[in-house]
């Protein structure tokens, strides 16, 4: 358990105070207390805060009030609602502003504990992992990577192992899985912030493009060479440098960056000078690297030299019940880049999601987003938003979440969407099944817009 996390209580009930304070002292976790909104804000604003565990309802300035204010000025610190079981509506609703969980009073220690530990395992990274006193800690790339199931927790863990180490590291996935994200998550966690971080795509140039932009060339070396030029190598000495599509590399390429990175020394296309450099190297490729050693199309040497460590992200279709959290990040950022309030999708909308497997992964449903987004007349995005070869995917499997999702509602609205088609959409069926009234399973289905689509 990372116990270095600074934590701010907040509640006006001076016993439930004392009882988390002695909580959380008994487990060596740094803590401030205030006895309303209004106290937490003024202690929030002088102080550095990993989280705030707040109350729902207190005087002068209630949780939601607390969570609107801290999101604004902080938006990566985590805030849990505590609330009574009369109030989960509210809770919920706190989680769809923002809020990071809810626990229900009485607080159950071990839950609290669990979710505080969570937190600190997939924090936001900042120089060595924690934020210099009196300074407010500062979002960094690692927020861009978004998910809420095991499979992801397992990632954020690996990514903070190995951004702690100077080991070469190779990342592996699918198009549009986020490898560039990672490459960022592992160096603005590796204490190295304000070192050199240069990226190369090695898929995007010719051959010759690739070899003069890593070693640099001199003057008149070649067609075009009207100066000298300092390639990559000499500026990301004592920094990291990420090569994007590795496997695209030329043989000859190949065989000079075996030697760069076995000796450091080095000579521009064209030159002699013996040039000497140190750098960490992150490498990422979409192509199955150890196949290619196989058929001869890629150098084994320099295959074992670059994987010291390997990362591999899953593709999104073996991660599904992320879509509805991944959803709503994209919804909130695309819609805010072009000035279009959209509130959220439909329940049928997302079903139709959770059924497609997505071949072009992250990318391609940030795309279908911001589509959906431009074409959408109302507040909320619905089926007929998305794109022909998302609509038609009804009625082809059935998917089910079996993880919990950031947001209820949408783990709700999705369950109920399987189920109706499981029934074929037999709403007598689809009750008893769901253990409701017919009447509930109508209201249901109107608040999340779940409706049949036509064939």
């Amino acid at each position: 358990m990372d116990n270095s996390i600074k934590i701010l209580l907040v509640d006006d009930d001076r016993l439930l105070i004392k009882y988390l304070g002695d909580l959380l002292k008994e487990n060596n976790y740094y803590f401030e207390t205030a006895r309303d909104g209004v106290e937490a804000i003024s202690i929030f604003n002088k102080n550095s805060f990993d989280m705030v565990i707040t109350d729902l309802v207190m005087p002068k300035m209630g949780g939601l009030g607390v969570l609107a204010s801290i999101k604004e000025s902080a938006p990566q610190t985590a805030v849990i609602i505590l609330t009574g079981n009369e109030t989960v509506d509210a809770a919920v609703q706190a989680m769809k502003q923002g809020a990071y969980d809810y626990i229900t009073k009485p607080v159950d220690p071990d839950k609290l504990l669990a979710r505080i530990d969570k937190f600190a395992k997939i924090s936001l990274f900042s120089d060595k992992n924690r934020p210099v006193e009196n300074e407010r800690r500062k979002p960094t790339r690692f927020e861009n990577i978004i998910g809420n199931t095991p499979i992801m927790f397992k990632l954020f863990e690996d990514i903070q192992d190995v951004a702690r180490s100077d080991a070469s590291v190779l990342i592996m996935g699918e198009n549009g899985t986020g490898k560039e994200l990672v490459a960022d998550a592992i160096y603005y966690g590796s204490g190295k912030k304000g070192t050199p971080f240069i990226k190369l795509n090695c898929g995007a140039f010719a051959e010759t493009v690739v070899e003069s932009e890593l070693f640099g060339h001199e003057k008149g070396s070649f067609t075009g060479a009207l100066s000298r030029q300092k390639g990559i190598f000499e500026s990301v000495d004592g920094g990291t440098l990420f090569l994007d599509e590795t496997g695209e590399l030329s043989a000859s390429v190949q065989v000079k960056l075996l030697r760069v990175l076995e000796t450091g020394d080095f000579q521009r296309v064209g030159g002699r000078e013996i040039l000497h450099t140190e750098f960490r190297l992150i490498s990422a490729t979409n192509k199955n690297l150890a196949e290619a050693v196989m058929n001869k199309e890629f150098r084994e040497d320099l295959f074992y030299r670059i994987n010291t460590v390997t990362i591999t992200l899953p593709p999104l279709r073996e991660r599904k019940a992320d879509i509805p959290l991944l959803a709503d990040y994209f919804i909130k950022r695309y819609g805010n880049s072009i000035n279009k309030k959209i509130s959220g999708i439909s329940g049928t909308a997302i079903g139709l999601l959770m059924k497609y497997d997505w071949p072009g992964n992250v990318r391609e449903l940030a795309h279908v987003i911001e589509r959906s987004i431009i074409y959408c007349k109302g507040r909320e995005i619905v089926t007929e938003n998305l794109p022909a070869n998302i609509r038609s995917m009804t009625g082809k499997k059935n998917v089910t979440i079996n993880v919990p999702s950031r947001s209820l509602s949408d783990v709700e609205s999705t369950h109920i969407y399987n189920v109706l088609e499981e029934t074929n959409w037999n709403l007598q069926k689809t009750a008893k099944i769901l253990n409701i009234a017919r009447g509930t399973l109508y209201s249901k289905m109107e608040k999340h817009g779940i409706e049949k689509l036509s064939d």
